[in-house]
């Protein structure tokens, strides 16, 4: 018996071996290797650099850029940790279209395996912090419980572990000192994910954010400087002609501690001046961190009003369209993040486990529930009158637009209550419920309804014609008067009196049935 192969996602051949422990751990020299912080005295030559040695090869320096840039401007951090968290959705494991009895119960003990991964909403923000930095990578290890694989762990590893090489296609190397080995098939979930088109180290987020943020840097150290300056009185101290090396450091001092201190002292014969603080404006440096701001936030989010990075307060209305903005940013993240999960940790799970055996094109898929649910009052109302109108309209689209699960096979379902009786005319038009063949009065009911259709359908029409055409109540009432002759009461009638004699005629019916019974026969 040939053993079947494991193919990895790129259809490329692989071995359990691989499996047996994580890649990294083979390369000791990146737990070793301490981050830098770029951001330290950045000027925007020294920015324009970093940004040029990433392009030539090197990425180092601007992943560790990125790293300091969401760790010291809070406002890149709140609207980063908006946009990361919007993905943090409920899911679920779909079969590929068209799925075969298996395919769906693959599907479904694939969904009860995602539950003995240890903290998968991790999973999904560490996954998404590829939408600043254009990639993002996270190691499996893998372990085996009662009999079934399950990633153990799954870890962040830095964007400055890793190079990028360019070929036919670009590829994402992990560091080892030389000239970089490939991903492990079945041992990282590789996540691109572009701001815009071209190589992935120019594609990220943060390198439209980096000018911003260098320029609010600047800012926010000048108005701290203003502010020290314009809130501190000038001190000049004044001594004599003829003062030593000594006494005039003595004055100095004394400026110094009267400055933070409030107290000090000095030689006879000096003298100390207290002038009025430097004057002027800080609006023009909150103007241009209010600038920078706002630029980050449309990076970001794709527009302001959603973060009040304009300071001011916004309409309800232009709100609105923005968060409409931001929430196509969420559809689009949460697409390219259930089709990077499908590929990398779906198909692996699946192919180890007997659960794919038609690779990955056949192989279950996750899917991020991004749609919000409809209201099912409106639903409720609408839906039983199209379906009325001959729409054929899917049982399951129905379901995925209210948000409602299928049901497990053998799980108990809710059920329409039964209708009450109808009485009346009513009762003799409704649809009757199934009776026994030999029950009479079953038999007379659907037979009379249909007799006195014709005459009830013609008093109808001619009633519905009348109110189209009459312009007041008072010309209803008095086509109704005229319209009576025309009405076929007699036809009703006779339909009638057959009806209550067949009625009659099945009383009898029964009491002698009841009759036959209590003699025994």
């Amino acid at each position: 018996m040939v053993t079947p192969q494991i193919l990895g996602p790129d259809g490329r051949p692989i071995t359990r071996d691989i499996l047996e422990e994580p890649q990294t751990s083979r390369v000791a020299m990146l737990r070793h290797e301490w981050q830098g912080h770029p951001t330290r005295g950045l000027t925007p030559s020294r920015l324009a650099q970093i940004l040029d040695t990433a392009e030539q090869g090197d990425i180092v320096a601007q992943y560790e850029l990125f790293e300091d840039m969401e760790e010291k401007d809070a406002h890149i951090a709140s609207e980063m940790g908006k946009r990361r968290r919007a993905i943090i959705r409920d899911y679920e494991i779909l079969p590929p279209p068209n799925p075969s009895a298996r395919e769906k119960r693959d599907a479904k003990q694939l969904e009860e395996m995602m539950t003995d991964i240890p903290d998968f909403e991790e999973t999904l923000f560490d996954v998404s912090d590829a939408i600043g930095k254009g990639f993002a990578n996270l190691e499996l290890a893998w372990h085996r419980v009662e009999g079934l694989w399950i990633p153990a762990s799954i870890t962040h590893r830095p964007q400055s572990w890793f190079k990028l090489a360019r070929g036919y296609r670009q590829e994402i190397l992990l560091r080892n000192g030389g000239q970089g080995e490939p991903l492990q098939p079945f041992g990282w979930i590789t996540h691109t994910h572009r701001a815009k088109s071209g190589y992935i180290e120019r594609a990220a987020l943060f390198r439209v954010l980096v000018w911003p943020y260098l320029f609010k840097n600047y800012s926010v150290g000048d108005l701290a400087e203003f502010l020290e300056i314009s809130g501190i009185p000038l001190r000049l101290g004044s001594y004599p002609p003829n003062a030593s090396e000594a006494e005039k450091a003595t004055l100095l001092r004394a400026l110094v501690s009267i400055g933070h201190n409030a107290a000090g002292i000095i030689p006879e014969g000096m003298k100390i001046d207290f002038k009025d603080a430097a004057s002027g404006d800080p609006a023009g440096f909150e103007l241009m961190i209010n600038w920078c701001e706002r630029s980050e936030s449309k990076a970001i989010l794709g527009g302001t009003l959603t973060s009040q990075a304009d300071g001011k307060s916004s309409t309800n209305a232009l709100g609105n369209v923005h968060n409409e903005v931001r929430k196509d940013l969420q559809v689009s993240d949460c697409r390219q993040i259930s089709s990077t999960l499908s590929r990398d940790l779906i198909y692996p799970m699946a192919w180890l486990n007997g659960l794919a055996p038609g690779g990955i094109r056949r192989a279950p898929r996750l899917k991020l529930t991004i749609e919000e649910p409809e209201d099912i009052g409106q639903y409720a109302e609408s839906l039983p009158k199209l379906v009325g109108m001959g729409m054929r309209i899917g049982r399951q689209w129905a379901q995925e637009r209210l948000s409602i699960p299928e049901p497990d096979e053998g799980e108990d379902i809710l059920t329409a209550p039964a209708a009450a009786p109808a009485t009346g005319l009513a009762a003799l038009t409704a649809q009757p419920a199934r009776q026994p063949v030999g029950d009479p009065p079953a038999q007379w009911v659907p037979r009379t309804s249909r007799a006195v259709g014709p005459a009830v359908t013609d008093w109808v029409d001619q009633i519905r014609g009348l109110v189209e055409r009459a312009q007041s109540l008072e010309e209803i009432r008095d086509g109704l008067d005229t319209l009576y002759p025309n009405l076929s009461v007699d036809d009703y009638a006779l339909r009638m009196a057959q009806a209550l004699t067949a009625a009659a005629l099945a009383g009898r019916y029964e009491i002698l049935q009841e009759v036959a019974g209590g003699d025994g026969r």
